[in-house]
């Protein structure tokens, strides 16, 4: 948010300057050249800047996987690229919706502001829309009593950091029609049960015993949604990853 902030700020004064130039037509003595050089550069910026502006804003912007709470998704190094309009249009920095498309469903994968602190973004798929209950119960997942399909798809082995290596077992699991792979650890679990409320969002992390996430912190609001994660862009470590689609 601090980006969108700073990219907002310099947009509006750049265009500001130009919008000044161009109505008063200012004329510059040799006096004030330094003025003329500011506006000389809101011209060759103005209009690189409002593009990005745009595009940032209300179509498709880029994120960085911090850690592996989505694996074997998504995995730490990824950056991804997220369909800022599919969730509805929004005022930037404010994030207030002002024409809504669409809203998260069930398997979605998708970016949002940290309830605890929105200066902060998030990433988990969507488990659970207004309504739903959810129960999450020895290792396996209940949407309104439904139990949800998992196949066994063997053994998973990664590193949490350069001196911990971890092994899971990765499974299959269908939500909403749609299947993705889920890593569950040989850990004991509590049985938990909520109901999302109107206007917000159950979300999990698919390295299920690794992700901090609504089992934790509580419900994704509305307000603080940023779009759908649709693709993988680039990952400097393994460019095999690179446009592979998110599911």
């Amino acid at each position: 948010m601090i980006f969108a902030s700073i990219l907002m700020a310099s947009t509006f004064i750049f265009g500001l300057i130009l919008l000044v130039d161009i109505f008063f037509k200012i004329s510059l003595t040799s006096s004030q050249s330094w003025l003329l050089r500011v506006i000389k550069i809101a011209r060759e910026f103005f209009p690189i800047l409002l593009l990005v502006f745009v595009i940032r804003t209300f179509l498709i912007e880029p994120f960085k996987i911090p850690s592996g709470s989505m694996m074997p998704t998504l995995i730490a190094g990824d950056f991804i690229a997220v369909n800022k309009f599919a969730y509805g249009l929004r005022l930037p920095v404010f994030n207030k919706l002002i024409y809504k498309i669409g809203s998260p469903q069930r398997g979605d994968v998708f970016v949002f502001h940290y309830p605890k602190d929105p200066s902060i973004d998030y990433i988990k798929r969507v488990i659970g829309v207004p309504g739903d209950t959810i129960r999450y119960e020895s290792k396996k997942l209940f949407i309104n009593n439904q139990e949800l399909s998992q196949s066994y798809l063997g053994e998973y082995e990664y590193q949490l950091n350069a001196d911990l290596s971890l092994k899971a077992k990765e499974f299959l699991e269908t939500n909403n029609n749609l299947s993705h792979s889920i890593l569950i650890h040989d850990i004991p679990s509590e049985t938990i049960e909520f109901t999302v409320p109107e206007g917000h969002y159950f979300a999990m992390g698919d390295n299920r015993d690794n992700s901090s996430d609504s089992r934790v912190w509580g419900f994704v609001p509305d307000h603080l949604l940023v779009g759908k994660a649709f693709v993988i862009w680039l990952n400097f470590n393994d460019f095999n990853r690179i446009g592979s689609w998110i599911r």
